[in-house]
């Protein structure tokens, strides 16, 4: 018998666990969360037992004392475009079977009884053996939702193949115009939780393979077939680069500000004109304006937004570091605040480092600049005002000084270099 079966709380009540904490533990991992299904009840008697009420559109309710959720179970009709776009009911007569035709995937629509048995209505066990990721009905196209978080689930069981129905309904959906519905902040929702996981390119892939790719981030859509000089990328292809380093930046733990840089940080390249290919000259200047558009767009937080947008404009920069003069290098600390926020820098030099090692054959190679713009950094940063305060210097001559001061302190690192 389960854990939760015993709870008092729950007498009388029939309840199921459900979704992903059973796909979870049936491919031997740990869930981080536990939902429950209550069948034949109403509102009332879960108040009356503690419970608290949370969902907005339909009837949710935390446990007083553990916290987990617990849905009424519920029916939903479309009622209007977009993922909020329905009508849901409750009530005795909707059954479990009912709840469990509403979701997304047969993987996540497998439930748990008080006596430990899997009620599997749909074959999400069958496809967990087979590793397909599969709709439980048609009615899949009537949500977005359901094309983004597909997309996630591809990306975290990264073994699991698409059922070609399911990329099909994809299709369909996107077609419909039901994708340019998603709000902003349930697409950087799923995206930002993508981007954490171990091979993230796959994400975009999905949703590029479903045509969604184009009509959620056209600017990188854009960058598939925008080819590059071989002789620095291997891989030739705008896109295909991207992806690299975007999986590069995940094989090497960076947080997730960082990944999102390296997502964006290529998209001038797109805007290269025809005549200048396969070179792009000027394309960190031109980033900026998508970086920022598609920033404003998802709403992104503006601490991950300002490093994408220093990345874009300075991660060539940053590459060259062993070719420029001490003033340069201290443009680059200025520009980057270096000096008062070391930790951003560290994201910088992170980010710039998975563009450099994020092509093909490249990817355990070294990355000499960030070592030598840090020690570039740690020389201008002992560099102390106040022998020069001592000298009577204030306002902008002291500003002046302390700058050629740093400036300096940096040459006697490059001449060690």
């Amino acid at each position: 018998m389960p854990d939760w079966a015993d709870d008092t709380r729950l007498e009388g009540l029939e309840v199921y666990r459900v979704g992903g904490a059973i796909r979870d533990e049936l491919l031997g991992l740990r869930p981080s969360e536990h939902d429950f299904v209550v069948v034949g009840a109403d509102p009332a008697q879960l108040l009356a037992r503690g419970f608290r009420a949370v969902g907005r559109d339909f009837p949710v309710f935390l446990h007083p004392d553990s916290h987990e959720e617990f849905a009424l179970a519920r029916t939903e009709r479309k009622s209007a475009p977009g993922y909020r776009g329905f009508v849901f009911h409750t009530g005795p007569e909707v059954s479990l079977e009912d709840d469990l035709a509403r979701r997304d995937l047969t993987v996540n629509a497998i439930a748990e009884d008080r006596e430990g048995c899997l009620i599997d209505p749909f074959g999400g066990r069958a496809d967990l053996d087979r590793k397909i990721l599969r709709h439980v009905s048609a009615a899949f196209v009537e949500d977005p939702v359901r094309l983004i978080r597909l997309a996630r689930f591809a990306t975290r069981f990264d073994t699991f193949s698409i059922a070609s129905e399911t990329l099909e309904l994809c299709r369909v959906l996107v077609a419909s115009g039901e994708v340019d519905h998603l709000v902003p902040e349930r697409i950087w929702q799923e995206m930002a939780r993508a981007l954490m996981l171990e091979r993230p390119s796959r994400f975009f892939r999905v949703l590029r393979e479903t045509g969604a790719l184009a009509r959620l981030l056209p600017e990188l859509d854009a960058l598939w077939g925008v080819p590059q000089v071989p002789e620095f990328h291997p891989e030739i292809d705008t896109g295909v680069h991207v992806m690299l380093v975007l999986d590069q930046a995940a094989a090497m733990q960076a947080p997730l500000d960082v990944r999102f840089a390296c997502l964006v940080h290529d998209l001038g390249k797109a805007l290269t004109p025809t005549e200048q290919l396969p070179k792009h000259h000027g394309h960190e200047k031109r980033g900026l304006e998508p970086v920022s558009d598609v920033c404003d767009r998802l709403r992104v937080p503006n601490e991950t937004r300002n490093l994408a947008m220093l990345v874009c404009e300075l991660h060539l920069v940053c590459h060259r570091a062993a070719e420029l003069r001490p003033g340069t290098v201290m443009q680059l600390l200025k520009r980057a605040d270096a000096l008062r926020r070391p930790q951003r820098f560290e994201r910088f030099l992170l980010a710039c480092e998975a563009d450099k090692r994020g092509r093909k054959g490249r990817g355990d190679r070294r990355y000499p600049p960030a070592e030598l713009l840090r020690r570039a950094r740690a020389a201008a940063t002992a560099v102390s005002a106040e022998p020069l305060r001592q000298k009577g210097l204030t306002g902008k001559a002291l500003g002046e000084a302390l700058q050629q001061a740093r400036t300096e302190a940096i040459a006697s690192v490059y001449a060690e270099n």
